[in-house]
């Protein structure tokens, strides 16, 4: 998700992946998903198929750490700031951890093809020796915003091509 916030000397641009749920939603599907999955262990249970059981406790366990582990990945964002003479960029989850500061007029916007021809492109900001990834968890549509609004502002994009490969059609 691709989100702009001008200002009046700044414009600044937060990044962040998709969300289809909050943690209260994966909570509440957890909780359906876990009462369903007892009273079918519990029926099993019932009919001497006792065994079931720590099945169930070991797959409600597993589906609860990837649900939680996949509410933490969403929780990273990154805050593009454009002023008139550098750009900053911030990253963190749910607080900012790191920031960079690059001069605006000599930072170039560096693209790298995907490992897939559908996958989006992988962005760096690069000045000198420095290059910082920027929204590696954007999905295609989001990146193509994203480099669209960075050469409206004058960045300028540096396009790598894709090295030519044979594909095999079935």
């Amino acid at each position: 998700m691709v989100r702009l916030l001008p200002g009046s000397q700044e414009m600044r641009l937060i990044l962040a992946p998709n969300r289809s749920l909050s943690w209260h939603g994966n909570v509440a599907i957890w909780i359906a998903l876990a009462l369903l999955a007892l009273l079918v262990a519990v029926g099993m249970a019932l009919i001497g198929a006792w065994v079931v059981l720590p099945f169930a406790g070991i797959e409600l366990m597993a589906l609860a750490t990837a649900l939680y582990y996949t509410a933490h990945a969403c929780q990273r964002q990154e805050v593009l700031i454009i002023s008139d003479h550098q750009l900053r960029l911030e990253k963190g989850h749910r607080r900012k951890q790191a920031e960079w500061s690059l001069p605006r007029s000599y930072t170039r916007l560096h693209l790298t093809p995907g490992a897939h021809p559908e996958s989006p492109p992988k962005l760096f900001l690069v000045h000198r020796d420095t290059s910082l990834p920027l929204g590696e968890f954007l999905n295609r549509t989001d990146t193509e915003a994203l480099i669209a609004i960075l050469e409206r502002q004058g960045i300028r994009a540096e396009r790598q091509l894709r090295p030519p490969s044979l594909w095999f059609w079935y």
